[in-house]
């Protein structure tokens, strides 16, 4: 999964690389659009590898096999093979892509096919390579969290095997966990680059601290590249939002050679103005609508009167121009300064900090005016979590966080793009 990180086993009995080289062969059977010259000379090559160099060649004569399913399955999407010509063409094949898979045989780098001018926006992404490390992902993440939740390495070996039929033993799991440690460690560490726009999150678990259990922030930074493409940056753990703590976090991220940045957006989390102001100064901020128009329901004097200010607001951000929001802020505070006072006073205030996506090209406002791009990630972070309930320390926390989140990046850098980035 994503860059090479761990060596993985090697070795492979005999009768599974038969049927690896068998399943080669009845993939080029299938494969009735290629010529039989390409066929013979790519199952040559496979079987090369595995008879010059046995064992170790496995991985190279994997790579040709998962290369050459990735093809069939790109030529069945498209409805056409190579340069065919057909009426039943639904787009065009458009190269290749690098990806770096982690096997039991080996770090693999696969050619992941990639199309264009599909209708419907319709994306693709092949199957062949996602039954190959689904297995390796199941595993992972069962070490992950049985290993936070202290349970026995025998007891982690039951529940893989009956996971991915893997027969596994105790010395053999607590390695996989020490490898799983050493290749979070290297994501969470991993160069940064040029990023657009960096949202910035915080939630709370619960972590046991000597003998007292206390609610443990998680730190998430979502960066949005200039490709249109949205990444995980980074997760880290501390005892607070305190500003210390986020101006740790953004300094790491800047020493991992984050730039470029020309918006952040997130919520008022305690620490964070100050911090960012620190870290990176002069980078523009915005607050999360959606957590404005919350927040202002606590200053509504009546309930009878909720409805009315929700529908204010949602006016003020749905504003077509900076100019715009402008003016009808200052109706809305005209509007209710003499009935609500306190609300009045707390949107000249708070209001405006949600109106600097306003300087963004218009398709990019909407999606990056509020941080519910981080929605799945929250629920995926939640769905793992609850089933611990209680995290024995700040490391087993930050252990599984990781473990999920390299999960939702993979997805995102290899899926469709978030945002148009030559918008105007």
């Amino acid at each position: 999964m994503g860059a090479a990180r761990s060596r993985g086993h090697r070795g492979r009995s005999a009768s599974s690389r038969r049927a690896t080289v068998l399943s080669f062969c009845f993939l080029q059977r299938k494969q009735t659009k290629v010529t039989h010259q390409s066929d013979r000379s790519n199952l040559e090559a496979a079987l090369e590898l595995i008879s010059s160099n046995g064992l170790d060649g496995m991985a190279g004569a994997i790579r040709i096999l998962v290369n050459e399913a990735m093809k069939l399955e790109r030529a069945e999407f498209l409805g056409a093979g190579p340069h065919e010509r057909t009426e039943a063409r639904r787009g065009y094949s458009n190269g290749f892509k690098p990806k770096t898979v982690t096997t039991r045989v080996g770090s693999i780098q696969f050619d992941v096919p990639q199309v264009r001018d599909v209708p419907d926006g319709e994306t693709f992404y092949p199957n062949s390579l996602e039954r190959g490390v689904r297995s390796e992902r199941a595993l992972k993440l069962a070490v992950a969290e049985m290993y936070v939740n202290g349970v026995s390495t025998r007891k982690v070996a039951a529940i893989t095997e009956e996971l991915c039929g893997l027969s596994v033993t105790s010395t053999q799991v607590s390695r996989a966990a020490a490898m799983l440690d050493d290749e979070l460690d290297l994501w969470r560490n991993r160069p940064l680059g040029k990023y657009a726009y960096v949202v910035l999150d915080a939630r709370y678990e619960k972590v046991r601290h000597g003998g007292s259990v206390s609610s443990a922030a998680v730190l998430v930074a979502v960066g949005v590249n200039e490709f249109g493409f949205r990444s995980i940056l980074g997760v880290s753990v501390s005892r607070s939002e305190a500003e210390v703590h986020w101006r740790t976090f953004l300094d790491d991220l800047r020493q991992r050679g984050l730039h470029g940045m020309q918006m952040v957006v997130s919520d008022d989390h305690a620490g964070l103005k100050q911090a960012m102001c620190a870290v990176f100064p002069g980078v523009p901020w915005n607050r999360c609508q959606f957590h404005l128009q919350r927040n202002a329901v606590h200053y509504v004097p009546r309930v009878s009167m909720r409805d009315d200010v929700a529908r204010d607001l949602r006016a003020v951000f749905n504003a077509p121009t900076r100019p715009d929001a402008d003016r009808l802020l200052e109706r809305f505070v005209a509007k209710h300064q003499d009935d609500a006072p306190q609300l009045a006073e707390w949107a000249i205030e708070n209001i405006p900090e949600g109106l600097q996506v306003f300087a963004l090209p218009s398709s990019h406002q909407r999606r990056m005016r509020t941080t519910n791009m981080l929605e799945r990630l929250n629920r995926e972070i939640h769905r793992r979590t609850r089933v611990a309930t209680l995290f024995p320390n700040d490391a087993s926390l930050l252990r599984l966080v990781t473990a999920v989140v390299m999960e939702i990046t993979e997805d995102w850098e290899t899926g469709r793009r978030y945002l148009t980035m030559n918008a105007e």
